[in-house]
């Protein structure tokens, strides 16, 4: 193992044109691997703590004198029951001591089921998952730039693909079934193309409540059994429940009440526009998207108390200019990172959007626009780092290769999110002594330099760090061309994760659009 960590090193030093690259003997145990799901953050505080306290002060204010509309008739009776006022001008409003009451109840440290228990992901405190999302109604082609529109087998493809990713921790819909019309048959594909795919904790939506009873059949059938998928439910139900701004979405609602009853996790999803149906301020965007937040919290905790939900608040940006969307902006940034820090406050478990392309095309633009943002909600300590890879065009194109690319993106974000380990082992001035006084002068071959190489450091997988010379003679590789090689590579060799049997027996109960 020590001869073949040096490899690198000691070509550098003969001049020899050897590979720059370590490789290991054998994989690493999870607890050593130097990024992983779940590593903790919020070491970032965009907010003060004086801040964070007026914005939950401001958004409490919000919910008492102005509260929400739309409240289907349920919901209605659920949180009126739990001491939600209702006007005369038919908006709910919330007093201070109900939403401390139902905060109280609120899950905390919940876990998100796989399939596979590698996959859990445990979001208490501040650990770090991330994870795509999205719903784009496009592929994005690298070799045309042609943006065409998606279908089911894209979707189960992307599943495929992120299964074999080992930082892209969950998979949530990324892509529209833009082939399948019937909307019912839209939702099943979307459900069961990502269980096919990958075994790692999935996110879903429906387009109708009266859908969730069917494709709940189709859980139960994956699961073995309703017993089973209650005892840990692999899949969560990504639920706008709110149109912004402050006002119920009745029919998501249903949706969520439904899912709750059948034992699914809900992410509270609040996804105004700053500047469109939020406001422009990022400060008070960060407000309104709390104070819906926590609506849904009442919501949900009146009619199951404790019943897991994710605090989803989702602000984006809007260009002023255009009033475009512009989810690879700076402000989009902070914005995801001020609302981690929220989640934080409240101890409840988070979600938020980052990762998000406003270009058009895996390029530097893209980028810049990707690592910004998911280092920033990574290093605040966001749980649930939605969208966070191969989204392009503020969110309408999806691209494969921009996954693939991602992966290599994330694994540098983990890797800030854990920071620097500071131990009596790290700061010992032993190794100092020896290289310094009569040993080589150089820290190359330590024992400590051999033991923390594969430990302590990251190393992308189609990331390109060799030197010009090298590059040169090895054909000038381009990164595009090696994330299209990997993509390919995985796609021919991953198979479906549902047993063969089960498959046919799903296939002729539902119509699946995909092969």
């Amino acid at each position: 193992m020590a001869e073949e960590l040096c490899a690198p090193a000691r070509a550098r030093r003969s001049g020899g044109r050897a590979a720059r690259v370590a490789v290991r003997a054998a994989p690493l145990s999870d607890d050593m691997r130097p990024v992983r799901a779940g590593l903790s953050g919020g070491h970032y505080k965009p907010l003060s703590d004086a801040a964070v306290l007026r914005i939950h002060e401001a958004a409490l204010q919000a919910l008492e004198e102005i509260g929400l509309s739309n409240a289907p008739k349920s919901g209605i009776e659920a949180m009126v029951a739990a001491g939600a006022v209702l006007g005369e001008d038919g908006r709910l409003r919330y007093p201070r001591a109900l939403v401390e009451d139902m905060l109280a109840k609120a899950a905390r440290g919940i876990t998100l089921y796989g399939r596979d228990p590698r996959h859990h992901l445990d979001l208490s405190g501040s650990r770090v998952h991330y994870g795509t999302a999205g719903a784009a109604v496009h592929v994005v082609d690298v070799d045309t730039g042609d943006y065409r529109d998606s279908t089911a087998q894209d979707l189960y493809d992307a599943a495929r693909l992120v299964h074999h990713l080992d930082n892209v921790h969950f998979f949530q819909r990324i892509c529209v079934c833009r082939d399948v019309i019937d909307n019912f048959e839209m939702d099943v594909n979307t459900l069961y193309g990502a269980l096919a795919g990958t075994t790692k904790h999935v996110g879903t939506s429906f387009s109708d409540p009266s859908h969730v009873a069917g494709c709940f059949e189709l859980l139960h059938m994956v699961a073995g059994g309703e017993e089973a998928w209650r005892a840990q439910p692999f899949v969560s139900n990504s639920n706008c429940f709110v149109v912004p701004p402050m006002k119920f979405a009745e029919e998501s609602c249903m949706t969520m009440e439904a899912c709750i009853r059948g034992g699914m996790p809900v992410l509270l999803l609040s996804a105004g526009q700053a500047g469109a149906t939020s406001p422009a301020p990022i400060a008070a965007s960060i407000v309104q998207a709390v104070a819906e937040c926590l609506a849904g919290v009442v919501y949900v905790n009146s009619i199951a108390p404790g019943h897991p939900a994710i605090f989803g608040t989702w602000p984006f940006v809007s260009d002023l200019r255009t009033g475009a969307m512009s989810g690879g902006s700076a402000e989009q940034a902070l914005l995801t990172a001020g609302c981690a820090q929220m989640h934080r406050f409240y101890g409840l478990p988070g979600g938020a959007a980052a990762g998000i392309a406003d270009s058009k095309m895996p390029d530097m633009q893209a980028g810049w626009e990707q690592a910004m943002s998911n280092a920033l909600a990574g290093l605040a300590g966001l749980n649930m780092v939605y969208e966070a890879v191969g989204m392009h065009a503020s969110l309408l194109g999806f691209c494969f290769e921009s996954l693939t690319l991602g992966d290599d993106l994330l694994g540098q974000a983990i890797r800030c999110v854990r920071g620097i380990d500071v131990t009596e082992d790290a700061l010992s001035l032993e190794v100092m002594r020896e290289v310094c006084l009569g040993g080589p002068g150089h820290y190359l071959g330590s024992d400590q330099t051999l033991r923390l190489m594969q430990t302590e450091y990251v190393y992308p997988r189609i990331g390109n760090r060799m030197s010009p010379k090298e590059w040169n003679e090895a054909g000038r590789p381009m990164l595009l061309d090696a994330a299209k090689a990997r993509t390919a590579e995985i796609l021919s060799k991953a198979p479906c994760q549902i047993d063969p049997a089960l498959d046919r027996a799903i296939r002729e109960k539902f119509a699946i659009h995909f092969r």
